[in-house]
């Protein structure tokens, strides 16, 4: 079930890895999405608030972790597009020695500050103690996400895109099931939800493992591929690193927002939180696409096809363009009967507030799919410096808006961090990958060795 994205046409083969992709990122965000709407109309609006004020931290610490394990399949793609498979395989082998390194540094690191973030985030009292609950618990099970994302980076990188999606169908089946029997059946409340996170992604984790063992024997290692390589560990340290600070830089920033949204009130945060989880699965195809082109701009680049990374690239930027504008459509008319997903107290108020959010993000939703593109794009090549600038631009754009929404007390300020945030970040970095691609060769395959 490899796939080789070097030859054949670029739209077949972006839309035949994307699909599977989308639809797998879509059952990822099920995981808190399901937790969500459960919490909410279960354990009341409290509770919804509680879930809702840890989504920035998770996103800092575990988007670190997932730019790290996929900076570091970037150079498993390069060595299978250009046909080295022992290298390859020695690749993957490195990658998994980091992850377990990394894994055990940053659960470490979390859970002892964990407290203190909270504090520094002005997490309301009223539900400050679930969310400690919740997000220690979630960190505490980090290897399990850590896990599913680096197997499924190196199926991904070989062209398997449909194998992660089906053990993450299986995994978000679980999840429900688990949600519904520890929040309800046993009432272990905030905690119940974070542990049915924490089983599933590791169930999905672990059905990977177990398939890239016996199924994939291009996948299959030996002891020689995890005996230490410091050449093949400095290449993917040196797109890794970038690659996650990137997200944590990008988190950092939504924790200055979340920090000025925290400071309105419980029932703000709970229909902050109830709208960012609509947006966060309406906005998967995205990611997805991102991921789709990592790959894609990966195995060409270890064939040195520039002209097709182009060419990619242009047909990335159509596929978006044409989603961003349906989906704000549909967003916009679905909206109320979305939000009534996760409320089951003062809904019209907290409609209100949502919708503002959604709209104002919606509008900029072009310039999301720009990020995904470029960023990955760049990335898959090798290139760091300009996706990580990204990063910072990002952070910029949140603090300044985070500071003025502070200022003035506007929750609309708020809502408008994300989409002014997208605007300027993604000009960048189509501007960004402009000025690169222009000095790469045309009209020629170059072969390549390590950048």
């Amino acid at each position: 079930m490899e796939l080789d994205m070097t030859k054949g046409s670029p739209a077949k083969l972006i839309a035949s890895f994307l699909i599977p992709t989308v639809i797998g990122n879509v059952f990822q965000q099920l995981y808190n999405m399901v937790d969500t709407i459960i919490v909410g109309q279960y354990l009341g609006n409290q509770a919804l608030a509680a879930v809702g004020a840890t989504g920035t931290i998770m996103f800092l610490i575990l988007g670190f972790m997932t730019g790290l394990t996929a900076g570091f399949t970037v150079l498993t793609s390069q060595r299978f597009g250009a046909g080295d498979m022992d290298a390859m395989k020695k690749s993957v082998g490195m990658a998994a020695i980091l992850s377990v390194a990394a894994t055990v540094i940053m659960t470490t690191v979390s859970v002892a500050g964990m407290d203190g973030l909270l504090r520094l985030m002005q997490t309301p009292e009223d539900i400050f103690l679930m969310s400690k609950s919740y997000i220690l618990i979630i960190c505490g099970g980090m290897w399990c996400t850590v896990l599913y994302n680096l197997l499924a980076s190196v199926l991904r990188a070989v062209g398997n895109s449909r194998v992660p999606l089906y053990f993450l169908i299986l995994a978000a089946c679980t999840n429900i099931a688990l949600d519904l029997l520890f929040i309800i059946q046993f009432g272990m409340g905030v905690e119940g939800a974070a542990w049915a996170t924490v089983v599933s992604q590791g169930l999905s984790g672990i059905l990977c493992l177990i398939y890239m063992a016996f199924k994939v024997p291009v996948l299959k290692l030996s002891r020689e591929h995890y005996r230490p390589d410091f050449h093949a560990m400095s290449i993917e340290m040196k797109i890794g690193i970038p690659m996650a600070l990137q997200f944590s830089i990008t988190a950092v920033g939504t924790i200055l927002v979340q920090a000025v949204l925290n400071t309105f009130g419980s029932t703000i945060v709970a229909a902050y939180t109830a709208a960012t989880k609509v947006e966060q699965l309406v906005t998967q195809p995205y990611a997805a696409m991102g991921m789709t082109m990592a790959t894609y701009s990966g195995q060409n680049c270890g064939i040195g096809d520039y002209d097709r990374i182009r060419q990619g690239a242009k047909t990335a930027l159509v596929m978006s363009t044409i989603y961003s504008v349906i989906i704000f459509i549909v967003i916009m008319v679905l909206q109320p009967y979305l939000i009534k997903l996760f409320v089951s107290e003062n809904f019209e108020q907290i409609n209100s507030y949502a919708r503002i959010y959604l709209f104002v993000c919606g509008l900029c939703f072009t310039f999301l799919g720009m990020i995904f593109i470029y960023r990955n794009v760049l990335q898959g090549c090798g290139y760091a410096l300009m996706p990580t600038m990204g990063g910072v631009v990002e952070l910029v754009c949140r603090a300044v808006m985070a500071a003025v929404a502070a200022g003035f007390s506007s929750y609309a300020g708020v809502c408008s961090a994300n989409g002014i945030t997208w605007l300027i970040t993604g000009v960048f970095l189509w501007i960004a990958y402009v000025i690169i691609f222009r000095r790469l060769p045309r009209g020629e395959i170059v072969q390549k060795s390590d950048r």
